[in-house]
């Protein structure tokens, strides 16, 4: 890659992660569009940003789509895009943003996979049965996690990060810090907080060590417990579960919002508790069940 596109890319890097405070994976994300960019205009025999039209932008979103790229990941190098000729305009690499009138590509929205409730709670009375057999300070350990992801809807990150100084017994709440370092106070339901509490009062003080500091969650070795060893937790505990497919910590937040959509709770409610900036995003969990809508509709509707 020639100098000017290498420059742009170390100042473009330094924008998302100094002035935007984007998250690590965030900025991988950005970074890998826009490198992508940069070399879709080299084979085109560019070699200045200020020569950039919307002619090659759409050039490259265009050979993204030939290469058999998902409408979804289009979509998000679209914004990805928008949001870099923006910034190149501001710090005159350009003399226009080019990108301003780009139009994004409508992914298909697929409904995240959920447990139902009669799963769920398969899911955590398989995990705190192994806890009762094992006992030991990791399946206790395990028990809380779980329980916790499933009872708030947090992040696996979210939970990650989760301090001692983080839980408040008195309002059974936990305070989070989520995308875009924003905190927020999410409820915990007496099951959780009950989990929680077994594994600090009997687990927990086993792990300690120096380097443990205040973090809730400890793994093997006594460190803060990270993502990967979540993600593992997770899937072992619902793989008790017959005949569903492979699924992770997130199916676990969608079962919570999907849950309490399900049992009256409104949009807004919802997404505070998980933390999305926008309401749009919260609206893929209205996927209710025909019984709710009958249910609704009978309750509601004066000629039902």
């Amino acid at each position: 890659m020639n100098g000017q596109f290498e420059k742009l890319l170390l100042a473009f890097r330094r924008h998302l992660e100094v002035e935007r405070d984007l998250s690590v994976h965030t900025v991988r994300a950005y970074m890998g569009d826009l490198t992508s960019l940069l070399e879709h205009l080299e084979k085109l025999g560019m070699s200045d940003i200020a020569a950039l039209e919307l002619t090659h932008l759409r050039s490259w979103l265009a050979n993204q789509g030939v290469k058999g790229g998902a409408r979804t990941t289009i979509a998000r190098r679209a914004v990805s895009v928008r949001l870099f000729t923006k910034w190149a305009l501001k710090n005159n690499y350009t003399s226009k943003d080019v990108g301003a009138t780009l139009a994004t590509p409508k992914g298909h929205r697929t409904l995240p996979a959920v447990l139902d409730i009669n799963e769920a709670k398969l899911a955590m009375d398989s995990i705190a049965t192994r806890a009762a057999e094992e006992e030991t300070p990791i399946s206790l350990r395990d028990v809380a996690m779980v329980e916790m992801l499933y009872a708030t809807g947090a992040r696996v990150a979210e939970l990650c990060g989760l301090d001692l100084g983080d839980i408040d017994y008195s309002r059974n709440t936990i305070r989070v810090l989520g995308k875009g370092n924003k905190e927020r106070m999410i409820p915990v339901g007496k099951p959780a907080i009950k989990a929680l509490e077994i594994w600090l009062k009997d687990g927990r003080e086993a792990l300690v060590i120096k380097e443990s500091g205040s973090a809730v969650f400890l793994g093997a070795r006594g460190k803060r417990i990270d993502q990967r060893a979540v993600r593992t937790v997770v899937y072992e505990a619902l793989s008790a579960i017959e005949g569903i497919e492979r699924m992770g910590p997130h199916a676990l937040r969608h079962s919570a919002a999907t849950h309490l959509l399900e049992g009256g709770a409104d949009l807004r409610t919802v997404q505070e508790i998980l933390g999305h900036a926008s309401l749009a995003t919260t609206q893929i969990y209205t996927h209710v069940s025909p019984q709710r809508l009958q249910k609704v509709f009978k309750a509601a509707h004066p000629r039902a």
